[in-house]
């Protein structure tokens, strides 16, 4: 209990005051990343509030009054991927796929390229597990995804986001021949034009989710295009790794 005439600080009050003042600080980092011409841009570092600091200054500030004003403390925040890291892990191609699409429909062709954009890049560790919904995130039309169809419960509709199952199903395709533990994979409730019979994964932010896990003891890393009416994925890792890959047939196999 507070004694009576004694000032006290609000703890709830003090964690909402903490997490603004984070807002306004935070930085995030920014990872190592491979551009288009194959040149690796490097990290930076990124800075977020010390809040444990903050709290002891604070608390000084407010019993003591030692102190006529505070200084946000910060802290770094370093990335999950370096330079370093990214050139090591680009050396040897695990596996890849490539599926085709009608590059004249300009709105799906557009979902897709924002879909394989955002996973481009992306960093696999020993052990973790790769979600194709967390790591592409809501495809609302805030994001720039454009209504295209869809197919919801075996019939063809205008949905946002339109075509990144083609994204979907690239990936799980390039993902299988490299050998790569499937977590969770879904098929459309129809045949789908872009990958043979039963290769396909379905995605849905409210529903089915692609996933795997690397089990190999190197990292993976993700490397898409999407242009010209094709849709390529590659899955590279470092020379250390030892993979068995996986022979996966290929629409040619069923022309």
């Amino acid at each position: 209990m507070p004694i009576i005439g004694y000032p006290f600080i609000d703890t709830d009050e003090f964690i909402h005051l903490t997490e603004e003042l984070d807002k306004h600080v935070r930085q995030p980092a920014v990872d190592a990343k491979i551009d288009d011409t194959g040149k690796i841009i490097p990290e930076s570092a990124g800075v977020e509030l010390n809040k444990d600091r903050f709290e002891e200054e604070f608390y000084s500030f407010f019993h003591k009054g030692n102190l006529s004003t505070i200084h946000l403390p910060v802290r770094r925040i370093y990335p999950r991927v370096d330079s370093e890291l990214l050139a090591n892990i680009r050396t040897k191609l695990i596996g890849h796929y490539v599926t085709y699409f009608n590059s004249r429909n300009k709105q799906r062709s557009h979902n897709i390229s924002l879909a394989a954009e955002a996973i481009n890049n992306h960093v696999v560790f020993p052990g973790e597990t790769f979600s194709f919904n967390q790591t592409v995130g809501m495809r609302t039309k805030e994001k720039g995804y454009l209504p295209a169809p869809i197919i919801v419960r075996g019939e063809l509709s205008e949905g946002i986001g339109g075509g990144i199952c083609q994204v979907s199903s690239t990936l799980f395709n390039a993902v299988d021949r490299s050998g790569l533990q499937i977590v969770k994979r879904y098929s459309h409730s129809k045949r789908v034009p872009y990958v043979p019979p039963g290769r396909d994964a379905t995605v849905s932010w409210y529903g089915p989710d692609f996933s795997f896990k690397n089990i190999y003891n190197q990292p993976i890393l993700i490397r898409t295009q999407a242009k010209s009416g094709m849709m390529a994925v590659m899955m590279f890792s470092s020379d250390d790794i030892n993979v068995q890959p996986r022979q996966i047939p290929s629409m040619g196999d069923f022309r």
